[in-house]
């Protein structure tokens, strides 16, 4: 059985990953395994920043955002060479086996660390809601929180204003942020990748809201999709309408972790070591129908992006 296995935060930081970390942690102490954690991500992997981690040094962080570990983005990663400095480093410490959090990137960088003897174990860490192996990742039910409530907040102003309240959103291609969003908190209008952006038609529908007497229209935006102060620009000249952005932006990321995203991730993190103990590697653990799962990385990174038409659906029906 595995003896001693290293746990590492990487790509952009999400709520619960403290307390996939924690999970991680003492899960495997009370198996009987060490556990070391690995700081800033693969970087600290390469640069040899780890330290074992004790029962006290998870406590009191299950409800804390971010991630005690920090993280960090390393391109680097995908030469061979680089790789192989971070496996002698794991080495030189007896650490046979690593659970990484993150997203798709930090997938890749896990595979192909199994594939050069390393078992690897991937949990889905990312607030954009992007990975199609699983139905939900760590950090999205938070995010959506922070936005519903930041919308809600605009909403107020704006409705006193007769204001078209235009609010960019994370979501990194994925539109999972402003579609829930916009149906939590009664959106008019949502623009994501999946819908396309009709800027001549938005605009048509928003001087039609306008003819109907309402006091505010909502929109909520995806972000790399346009430039939304000069959309607002636009919203204010060619509507009746007074177009206002608002870009929410990496607040996005932090705040206190939902009791959700606290549960999942420590049921991820259970899920993690279990497949350790087992002696499986290039796995990546998720949530389908309600069941904590489990499926080879490679497999999972060729899924295409599911689109919740059902819930686009709903959202007209709304509107």
């Amino acid at each position: 059985m595995v003896k001693k296995i290293g746990v590492l935060t990487s790509g952009g930081d999400a709520p619960g990953m403290n307390a996939a970390i924690r999970a991680v942690t003492r899960v495997a102490i009370d198996q009987g395994i060490e556990v070391y954690g690995i700081y800033d991500g693969y970087k600290g992997l390469v640069e040899g920043d780890i330290h074992r981690l004790t029962h006290n040094d998870v406590s009191n962080i299950l409800s804390r955002g971010g991630t005690i570990l920090g993280s960090a983005r390393l391109p680097e990663f995908k030469e061979e060479r680089v790789r192989k400095q971070a496996i002698a480093n794991l080495e030189k410490l007896g650490i046979e086996a690593v659970v990484v959090i993150g997203g798709d990137g930090t997938y890749q960088g896990a595979l192909c660390l199994t594939q050069m003897g390393i078992n690897c174990i991937a949990i889905p860490g990312t607030i954009d809601n992007d990975i199609s192996s699983t139905d939900e990742t760590i950090g999205f039910n938070t995010a959506l929180n922070t936005v519903v409530d930041a919308v809600d907040k605009l909403r107020d102003t704006s409705t006193s204003h007769h204001r078209c309240a235009i609010v960019e959103v994370m979501g990194n291609h994925c539109g999972d942020l402003a579609l829930y969003a916009g149906i939590a908190c009664g959106a008019e209008i949502v623009i994501t990748n999946e819908t396309g952006f009709d800027e001549e038609y938005v605009l048509t529908q928003l001087q039609e809201f306008a003819r109907k007497h309402k006091r505010l229209a909502l929109v909520l935006i995806s972000e790399k999709i346009t430039d939304v102060e000069s959309f607002a620009r636009k919203v204010s000249t060619y509507t009746d309408f007074s177009g206002r952005a608002t870009i929410l932006g990496h607040i996005q990321r932090g705040g206190i972790p939902t009791s959700r995203d606290r549960i999942l991730a420590s049921e991820m993190g259970e899920k993690a070591v279990e497949l350790l103990m087992d002696g499986q590697g290039g796995k990546c653990v998720g949530i389908i129908d309600g069941e904590i799962t489990a499926m080879d990385i490679e497999k999972a990174l060729a899924i295409p992006r599911k689109s919740r038409r059902d819930l686009q659906v709903l959202f007209d029906r709304l509107v």
